[in-house]
């Protein structure tokens, strides 16, 4: 990890509850490397998530849900390696949360004590209040992730929004407030109507970090892959601020050129 200069400030999951009652925003990227991480905190993103969206933009699967931990410690890893004042998170993969009690335990003290997390997240709502309550009783903080979990993809029957319906936004918000009085320090409301994310929001006293949520959430994420435009086919929520598919395939094909044209090297 790079040296922290004495006048920048690490980021810590207890600063995010007075940032909520400030107004002041925050920022998350999801963010698997060490070059990736330090250009993302040196722009001043507030929280880097090794999301287990690696298992798409890394690794080439069809879902989230074969991403290993030892997946998660080799990214993690590498991202914390690559950051000073951002707060790194690291998702805890399919299954390691709900199993038992124990292996959830050791899962998130592995994140990190041997990848170097600040955090962990963890999906799901009440039937994981009392991991989430293990957990922060341990020293470990952790934030929530409500709405569209990918981890549960199957269960839901695709990537779709929700809680569209009334008994389905009640559910939501009782989650939230679990996972609030659970100790979370924050939650990421994915895929949910706008509506019912400011609802949330305005219902619990930590932050609500959204994505395809709408704009009332306190803080966004986005996926650096889809942000950066290296996909051909983002989230309709995902806004490309970069179109780097096509400059990297411009940057390729010439180097081909040029190799093949005997122009490289002189």
């Amino acid at each position: 990890m790079p040296p922290v200069r004495p006048d920048v400030r690490p980021v810590r999951a207890p600063d995010l509850a007075g940032r909520k009652k400030r107004g002041d925003k925050l920022t998350m990227i999801a963010v698997y490397d060490a070059t990736m991480a330090g250009l993302f905190d040196e722009a001043g993103v507030d929280i880097l998530l090794v999301g287990d969206s690696l298992g798409m933009t890394i690794l080439g699967y069809n879902s989230t849900v074969t991403v290993t931990l030892e997946h998660m410690l080799h990214h993690t890893r590498a991202v914390a390696r690559g950051t000073r004042r951002a707060l790194v998170v690291a998702d805890m993969p399919f299954l390691t949360h709900r199993i038992s009690d124990t292996e959830t335990s050791r899962s998130a003290g592995s994140l990190l004590q041997e990848g170097g997390a600040a955090a962990v997240k963890l999906e799901g709502g009440q039937s994981i209040l009392s991991s989430v309550a293990r957990l922060v009783d341990a020293g470990i903080p952790v934030m929530g992730h409500l709405g569209l979990t990918p981890q549960s993809v199957h269960q839901l029957g695709g990537f779709r929004t929700q809680a569209k319906d009334a008994a389905a936004a009640r559910q939501l918000l009782e989650d939230a407030r679990g996972l609030e009085a659970s100790g979370a320090f924050a939650i990421v409301l994915e895929c949910i109507p706008p509506e019912l994310a400011e609802e949330v929001t305005g219902a619990i006293g930590i932050p609500t970090i959204g994505i395809g949520a709408g704009p009332h959430c306190d803080g966004q994420v986005l996926v650096s892959y889809d942000m950066l435009g290296l996909f051909e086919n983002p989230p309709p929520f995902a806004k490309q601020y970069a179109k780097l598919r096509g400059e990297i395939t411009r940057a390729a094909g010439e180097f081909v050129r040029e190799v093949k044209a005997g122009e490289f090297p002189k």
